[in-house]
């Protein structure tokens, strides 16, 4: 979006998919990537669910034939094949949350960019869409890029995680390494998963010094090794 929408200094270099973003306009950049905003009522503009995929496609003056290929390639890479004739507005929020997945995959970009997607979800909803999220990267070779505040979600799905704090990069690496930085991750305000919180506290207790859990089923297989050692 910078320079092109937003005016300012420009400095150092951007690339996104090889591309320059200066050289290239953002209609350019809009085929290597897909968008989907924080709130799923503010992208939907259609009533129906295959006219919400359709749109997109219109406006790249995809073929008809073309289109209807996609509508339902990408509402089953959204695991939501049986929404396809149903009313936008009779929709859940996790549901039209997928919807508007839906609709920036049917686009087919090598990169789909997400703001919160999960901000007005109850748990469950939550679960659904990183759960497509990790289907489209895993099956389909989709490069996600989720900016995210539940660290619990990112912690199972995400392979890197990207600090920051007033604009700049505090932490980046992978998910395990970053989630060990467990006293600047508190300084900064970060609300690490309970089990990463768990363990950290028996590793200042000198009861455990392995890697960190990023899950459930690990935290468990900590914390009978543990409860092991102390019977022995």
């Amino acid at each position: 979006m910078i320079p092109h929408f937003q005016r300012g200094d420009f400095y150092g270099e951007v690339r996104v998919d090889g591309k320059d973003t200066v050289e290239n306009n953002c209609a350019s950049i809009a085929y290597s990537v897909g968008s989907v905003f924080q709130d799923p009522e503010a992208q939907i503009v259609s009533s129906m669910v295959d006219e919400e995929i359709a749109f997109g496609l219109e406006n790249l003056n995809i073929p008809r034939t073309e289109i209807a290929v996609r509508i339902k390639e990408s509402l089953e890479m959204a695991g939501i094949p049986e929404l396809r004739h149903s009313s936008t507005a009779q929709l859940s929020g996790g549901q039209k949350q997928r919807v508007a997945i839906a609709a920036a995959i049917a686009l087919r970009p090598k990169i789909l960019v997400l703001d919160e997607p999960t901000s007005e979800l109850d748990p469950k909803g939550s679960m659904d869409v990183f759960n497509t999220l990790g289907k489209l990267n895993m099956e389909y070779n989709v490069t996600v890029v989720v900016v995210e505040q539940k660290i619990q979600y990112l912690a199972e799905f995400c392979s890197r995680l990207v600090v920051m704090e007033k604009g700049g990069i505090i932490l980046d690496g992978p998910t395990r390494a970053i989630l060990a930085n467990q006293e600047k991750l508190k300084e900064i305000g970060v609300n690490c998963p309970p089990v990463t919180r768990l363990v950290d506290m028996l590793k200042k207790e000198g009861l455990y010094q392995g890697e960190f859990p990023i899950n459930i089923d690990e935290a468990y297989l900590v914390i009978s090794k543990v409860l092991s050692g102390k019977r022995r």
